[in-house]
């Protein structure tokens, strides 16, 4: 089990911030992420009857919110920020191993405990269901239970595509690899209507970790995709895909 602090969520059906005393109202009819999310199969007469079953919480960034070997008492579904996935290893270190982010939906692969640990990179908000309101909730509605049937196997497809990012590609393959996974995910439009700015929360040591290379070898590798004018780094954590074509081309290994 990791050392990571556990977070104690108070159960009230609305936005609760950790380490806050702050309360607002509820928002799952204007939820950003409902559209593309497993609330989508909910329909929108019956919006307070979801809206009762979740307890909408703030996770600052740092703080751990699933605790790898606890007991699965909830499930996440991340409407806004990024968290990351990490399995511990005996002698304390993190194998990252995904990131969520928005309209991601944690806890599906877990029995009585968690089988992995979850920490917020950037300011994460989520939506948090009980092991016994979301019973209820499949009881009542059972497009919902296909749904999560649905989100388990395109974890299982992610997991597959991990084994092989980290078992067969090369360090530029990995990266462009996870730059457009990135960008599939949900980058931003530009005024133009065209693929722009995308904003990478984590840290160059969390992306490293996560495609098995290091921070030295990351760093390397985006100002090369930069000199070859596949991309622009810009201020921060931003960075601008400016061939997607040619990062496509690369991560399939036909560079």
């Amino acid at each position: 089990m990791s050392d990571m602090p556990s977070c104690q969520f108070e159960s009230r059906p609305r936005r609760i911030v950790i380490g806050s005393s702050g309360v607002q109202a509820d928002f799952c009819a204007t939820c950003a992420v409902r559209p593309t999310s497993v609330c989508n199969v909910i329909a929108q007469a019956d919006m307070a009857r979801l809206a009762e079953a979740a307890v909408e919480t703030i996770i600052p960034p740092g703080r751990g919110f699933i605790e790898e070997g606890a007991p699965a008492t909830d499930f996440f579904n991340i409407t806004s920020g990024t968290a990351k996935l990490f399995k511990a290893l005996p002698d304390g270190r993190r194998q990252i191993t995904g990131f969520a982010a928005p309209g991601h939906f944690l806890g599906l692969a877990v029995s009585d405990s968690y089988a992995f640990g979850a920490e917020a990179v950037d300011t994460v908000r989520a939506c948090r269901f009980s092991r016994e309101k979301m019973a209820e909730l499949l009881d009542d509605f059972p497009r919902l239970e296909r749904r999560l049937l649905e989100e388990a196997s395109n974890e299982l497809v992610a997991a597959q595509n991990q084994m092989l990012l980290l078992g067969r590609k090369t360090a530029r393959e990995r990266v462009a690899s996870f730059l457009l996974d990135q960008m599939r995910a949900g980058m931003p439009l530009d005024q133009n209507g065209q693929r722009g700015s995308l904003h990478l929360p984590m840290t160059r040591g969390d992306i490293a970790d996560y495609l098995g290379l290091t921070i030295e070898t990351v760093s390397r590798t985006l100002s090369w995709m930069r000199s070859q004018g596949m991309i622009d780094v810009g201020k921060g954590y931003a960075i601008t895909i400016r061939a997607a074509g040619r990062l496509d081309t690369l991560a399939a290994g036909n560079s």
